[in-house]
C-alpha cells in the first residue's frame, strides 16, 4: 500500500471513553466582550459537585497537562488531593496571558484612579463564576476559590465584591502589598532579583525568559551593573510599561497605597469564609496573608477570617512538606493539612458536610515542638503585649535595662553582605529555603554585629510579630538596617548532627532608613545624629528552649536580593550613580537614652485553645 499524503492526520482525536474525567477548554465572555481561556476538569458520571476555581497568569493548561486516564494523575501534584475529593477543577488565564484575550496589566489595579476601565480582576472573577454555575450541569452551584502568590492575589481581588455563588476562599501566600513587604520591596528596599520576573512575565504573552547572565554568581552580576535601575535598563526593561510605572514610584505614594489590598479588603469586607494561608519562611510573600487577616479583624470580621501559618516556604502548601531546608517534620505537613483541615473545611461550605471540629481562628505551626498550635483568637500586632530584649555591652542580649555603650561597623557598598554563601546562581532550590539558611556563613564579618543571650535555662516562647527598635547613627545621609532574630542551637545534636551549632533564622527583614519618619515622604538621615528605626519582623510561633541562646544580627546590606543603598541620599535609589555609593560608619546605640532592643510578643498559655 502506497502512502501519498502526510502521516499526520488533519484532526487527531484521542480516544477518551476509558478516562474517569472530562476535560473542556472554553472561552468565557466578560462583561466588556473580552473572552478568557478556561480549562474545566470534571469527574465523569457525577452530579452535584462543587467547583474549585483558580485564576492565574501562569498558564491554565499547565495545571492539567497530564495525559493519564485518571484525573488525579492528569493534574499537577498540588491538585491531586482535590481530584481525589471529587471537585470540578477550573483554571483560567487572566486577561492578556496565554490563551485569554485582552490586555495584560501586572496585578491590574481595582477600577478607580489607577484603572479607568470598567473591568478588573474583581469583575472578571464575578463574570467567570456567573458563567460557571450557569453552564456546568454537573455542578451544585457552589464555588470555592484557591490560589497561591499571584493566584492568591486573584482570590483576594474576588473577595472585594464576591459573587453570591462564591462560598469559601483560600488565598495562599497572596501578593497583598508589593511595596511594604511582598514581592517588590520590603520597607522601601528593592528586591532586585525580581527583575527576572518582570521580563519573564511581561516580555511575551506566554512564558518569557529571565535576564541573561554574564556570570554564574549573581553577586558579581549585580555588583558590576551598579544600580538596580542601570541593570534593568541595560537589559531592555525600558520597553516594559510596568517598569516605567514602577521605577517612577520608589516611595510609598498613592501609586502603591491605592493598590494595597489589605486596606481595600478592610474597606469592603466580605462575609465569605476565608482562610489566609502562608509559610513561616515564605521567601516571596511573607507579608500579605497575615496583614490582610489583621486588617479584616480590625474592622470586625474575625469570625469568617482564619489565619494559617505553616512550616513552609513560598507556595509549599501545594507541594510536599516533609521538611523546610534542614528542618525536618514528623510527616508530610502539607498533605496532612490539605487532607485533614483544608478540604474538609471546603467540603463543609460547599457540600454541607459536618466538620469534626470547628476551624480555629488561627493555626500557627510550632517548628520546635513540631506541632500545630491552635488559637481561638490570635492577637494582631496592635494587640500584642511586647517585652524588650535589650542590646547590652560586650555584644550581650538581655531583659535587664541596658547601662550604656555603642558598637560600630563600616558599611561598604562595594563589599555588601550576601544573603546566601557565594556563589549565588539562579537556583530555585536554594532560593526557596534561603530564609532558613544557617547564618554562620556571615560570622566574623566586621560589618555584621551579633548580640547574644547567655544559654537559656527556661523556654522563651515568642508568639506574634517581633518589633525591631534600633537606635543608630551614621556618617552617611541614608542607610539600610537588616535585623535577624536567630535561635542558636547547642553545639551538638545527637539526633541530627547537622543541626549542631545551627544559627537558625527565626525572623528577619530589612528597613530603608530614609523612611524612618514616613513611608511616603522620605528624608535624608542627619549625619551622626541618633535616629530610631522601628519596624516589624514576620510573625512567628517559636520556642527558644533551654540550652539554646537568642541572637540578634544587625547589618546594612543583604545582597544581591536587595539593592544596595548608596548611603548618600539621592531622590531615587534605583538610579543612583557610581559616585553616590560611599562607605559609612554605622553606630548602634544601647544606652539608657537610646535603648536598642527587639520587642518580643511572649506567649501566654491562656491564648491557646488546645
Amino acid at each position: 500500500m502506497i502512502q501519498t499524503g502526510s502521516d499526520i492526520p488533519a484532526n487527531w482525536q484521542q480516544p477518551r471513553d476509558h478516562f474517569d474525567y472530562i476535560r473542556r477548554e472554553v472561552m468565557i465572555p466578560m462583561r466588556d466582550g473580552v473572552k478568557l481561556h478556561t480549562v474545566i476538569m470534571s469527574p465523569k458520571d457525577m452530579r452535584e459537585l462543587p467547583i474549585l476555581l483558580e485564576r492565574t497568569p501562569y498558564d491554565a493548561n499547565k495545571n492539567s497537562s497530564g495525559n493519564s486516564p485518571h484525573m488525579r494523575d492528569a493534574v499537577w501534584s498540588g491538585n491531586t488531593d482535590w481530584a481525589d475529593a471529587k471537585y470540578i477543577l477550573v483554571w483560567q488565564d487572566v486577561r492578556g496571558k496565554y490563551g485569554s484575550e485582552g490586555d495584560y496589566v501586572m496585578t491590574r489595579p481595582v477600577r478607580g484612579p489607577l484603572n479607568p476601565t470598567d473591568t478588573d480582576d474583581t469583575t472578571d472573577a464575578w463574570d467567570t463564576i456567573d458563567w460557571l454555575v450557569a453552564n456546568i450541569p454537573e455542578a451544585n452551584g457552589k464555588v470555592g476559590m484557591i490560589g497561591s502568590s499571584y493566584d492568591g492575589w486573584t482570590v483576594a481581588m474576588a473577595l472585594l465584591d464576591p459573587h453570591p455563588a462564591l462560598k469559601v476562599a483560600a488565598p495562599e501566600s497572596p501578593m497583598i502589598d508589593g511595596w511594604m513587604g511582598d514581592d517588590w520591596y520590603h520597607y522601601g528596599a528593592f528586591r532586585q532579583l525580581g527583575l527576572d520576573y518582570f521580563t519573564g512575565q511581561m516580555s511575551v504573552k506566554g512564558k518569557g525568559q529571565g535576564v541573561p547572565r554574564a556570570h554564574h554568581d549573581d553577586y558579581t552580576n549585580f555588583l558590576e551593573a551598579g544600580s538596580a535601575g542601570a541593570y534593568a535598563e541595560a537589559n531592555g526593561m525600558r520597553q516594559l510599561p510596568w517598569w516605567s510605572r514602577f521605577a517612577a514610584h520608589p516611595a510609598y505614594d498613592a501609586f502603591w497605597q491605592l493598590q494595597a489590598l489589605d486596606t481595600l479588603l478592610a474597606a469592603r469586607p466580605s462575609s465569605v469564609p476565608t482562610m489566609w494561608l502562608q509559610g513561616l519562611w515564605d521567601q516571596e510573600d511573607i507579608y500579605g496573608a497575615v496583614h490582610a487577616w489583621e486588617a479584616l479583624v480590625k474592622v470586625g470580621h474575625r469570625t469568617n477570617n482564619h489565619l494559617v501559618i505553616g512550616p513552609w516556604w513560598h507556595s509549599q502548601i501545594n507541594r510536599a512538606g516533609w521538611n523546610t531546608g534542614p528542618l525536618k517534620w514528623p510527616g508530610n505537613t502539607t498533605a496532612q493539612f490539605r487532607q485533614q483541615v483544608m478540604i474538609p473545611w471546603f467540603n463543609h461550605h460547599l457540600r454541607g458536610t459536618p466538620l469534626a471540629k470547628a476551624l480555629p481562628g488561627a493555626m500557627i505551626y510550632n517548628p520546635i515542638a513540631q506541632r500545630w498550635d491552635e488559637f481561638d483568637e490570635w492577637k494582631t500586632a496592635d494587640e500584642q503585649k511586647l517585652t524588650p530584649l535589650y542590646l547590652q555591652g560586650d555584644f550581650a542580649l538581655g531583659f535587664d535595662e541596658p547601662t550604656g555603650g555603642s558598637d560600630s561597623y563600616v558599611s561598604d557598598p562595594a563589599k555588601p553582605v550576601p544573603f546566601l554563601p557565594r556563589p549565588i546562581p539562579q537556583d530555585i532550590d536554594r532560593w526557596r529555603i534561603w530564609l532558613v539558611h544557617d547564618q554562620r556563613f556571615v560570622e566574623g564579618r566586621p560589618d555584621v554585629l551579633a548580640y547574644m543571650t547567655p544559654t537559656l535555662t527556661e523556654t522563651v516562647h515568642v508568639q506574634g510579630a517581633p518589633i525591631t527598635d534600633i537606635f543608630a547613627r551614621t556618617t552617611g545621609s541614608d542607610a539600610d538596617f537588616v535585623v535577624k532574630l536567630i535561635d542558636v542551637f547547642p553545639g551538638t545534636d545527637p539526633t541530627d548532627p547537622a543541626l549542631g551549632g545551627y544559627l537558625h533564622p527565626v525572623a528577619l527583614d530589612i528597613f530603608r532608613g530614609r523612611y524612618r519618619g514616613s513611608f511616603s515622604d522620605p528624608s535624608p538621615i542627619p549625619a551622626n545624629a541618633v535616629q530610631e528605626y522601628k519596624f516589624r519582623l514576620p510573625t512567628v510561633n517559636h520556642e527558644f528552649r533551654p540550652g539554646h541562646r537568642i541572637m540578634l544580627q544587625i547589618q546594612s546590606t543583604l545582597f544581591p536580593l536587595y539593592d544596595r543603598n548608596p548611603q548618600t541620599y539621592v531622590p531615587n535609589i534605583l538610579f543612583a550613580k557610581p559616585e553616590d555609593y560611599q562607605k559609612a560608619t554605622v553606630t548602634i546605640e544601647h544606652g539608657p537614652e537610646a535603648r536598642s532592643a527587639i520587642l518580643l510578643p511572649l506567649a501566654s498559655a491562656a491564648t491557646r485553645s488546645d
